[in-house]
């Protein structure tokens, strides 16, 4: 079996450190403290603020979207994303199974069922080519949209998730998806600043949503964000995620069911100051991802790079082992040495919420939960 301890110097000499090197650890140095000093001064910590209004404001300069809604997290922006989307209690929504748990339970709190397809290998998401095959086999084509043949439940929508911050096949996922009348929801929740052809994943689909949790590329802790050039489903979102509550100077009355998934103005005081340094962010971790893809090069490792016409955040960069068991001897190697490395999530399939739900032979999906591994991939 191969020994890894050159491997762990080499992170150990790039982030100059003894200590614990952890996956993926958040980096303040521009105006966070200013703004969340100037948030508490103005007692507005909570759910309404100025904060709120700026940073939906820079997503959609970001996104090149016409609307942004600041949520609580990407999980909640999942949700009312579906939802929006128009996916109903007993729908189905096809999604991939490699991927984080939070995208196959958004599918399950509008009451919907996920059906798992097929990732392409080279980009660890949602394959157009099995998406085609899937639907060539089981679509039926009617006026109200996709359903289902085997089932009879209407495919109310698409949910690719860019994994890792490399973006899917879009064009093509696209054009099968316009092909069926099945709209697309972008789980961005990993690639904000990612590029396709020239344009930011999650402005591609009917919309698309952003994650900032504290490991994410930008964080205000937690956080998430709804973005879509359909301005009134926008402004829907921000209506069902602050109570659907009906204005009034001093009465309380709410016409639907809404969700109470507004983001705090302190954390989105914490979002602004990240927002304004995204761009060093990604330059910083792409610097990093070439000096990664040198090194592995001559380790024989494969390290995973965006592919042609894509620009990748390079949230959480990763290698791929040559099998199982030489994961895991990686696994070991490097955690055993406080250097922290970790699998890609078992697939969705293998949980027992959804280990009953329709999937196909999964083969890609398989081949890559057996062999890559997240390396350190903090900003230096």
């Amino acid at each position: 079996m191969r020994n890894f301890e050159h491997t762990i110097s080499f992170i150990r000499e790039t982030y100059k450190s003894k200590d614990f090197i952890p996956l993926h650890e958040p980096r303040f140095r521009g105006n966070e403290k200013k703004y969340l000093l100037d948030t508490i001064d103005s007692t507005f910590v909570s759910s309404v603020g100025a904060y709120v209004d700026r940073f939906e404001e820079m997503m959609q300069q970001i996104t090149g979207t016409k609307k942004a809604v600041a949520v609580v997290n990407g999980t909640s922006a999942l949700q009312v994303a579906l939802r929006l989307a128009g996916v109903k209690q007993g729908d189905e929504v096809i999604t991939q199974a490699l991927t984080f748990i939070a995208t196959a339970n958004a599918i399950a709190y509008n009451g919907a069922i996920p059906v798992f397809v097929d990732v392409d290998i080279d980009t660890m998401g949602l394959s157009p080519r099995a998406l085609d095959r899937f639907l060539e086999e089981y679509g039926d084509p009617r006026e109200d949209g996709c359903y289902n043949k085997q089932t009879g439940r209407k495919i109310a929508a698409c949910l690719p998730m860019h994994t890792f911050g490399f973006p899917v096949h879009l064009d093509e996922l696209l054009g099968v998806c316009d092909k069926w009348k099945i709209p697309i929801v972008e789980d961005a929740a990993e690639s904000l600043g990612s590029t396709y052809k020239g344009k930011v994943t999650g402005a591609f689909g009917h919309l698309g949503i952003f994650s900032f949790n504290g490991n994410k590329t930008v964080t205000c802790g937690g956080g998430g964000a709804i973005v879509t050039n359909d301005i009134s489903l926008g402004e829907l979102g921000k209506y069902l995620t602050t109570t659907a509550k009906k204005p009034h100077p001093y009465e309380f009355f709410h016409d639907e069911l809404g969700y109470n998934f507004r983001m705090p103005n302190l954390n989105a005081a914490l979002a602004c100051a990240q927002l304004e340094q995204l761009e060093g962010f990604i330059a910083a971790k792409r610097a990093l991802a070439e000096d990664y893809k040198s090194f592995f090069a001559t380790e024989n490792i494969k390290f995973r790079t965006e592919l042609e016409n894509t620009k990748a955040n390079y949230w959480l960069m990763c290698v791929e082992l040559e099998s199982k068991e030489e994961r895991e001897a990686f696994l070991r190697a490097t955690n055993d040495q406080k250097v922290m490395t970790r699998p890609i999530w078992q697939l969705m399939f293998r949980l027992p919420m959804y280990g009953n739900c329709q999937r196909d032979e999964q083969k890609n999906a398989i081949f890559l939960e057996e062999r890559i591994v997240n390396i350190p991939s903090s900003v230096i």
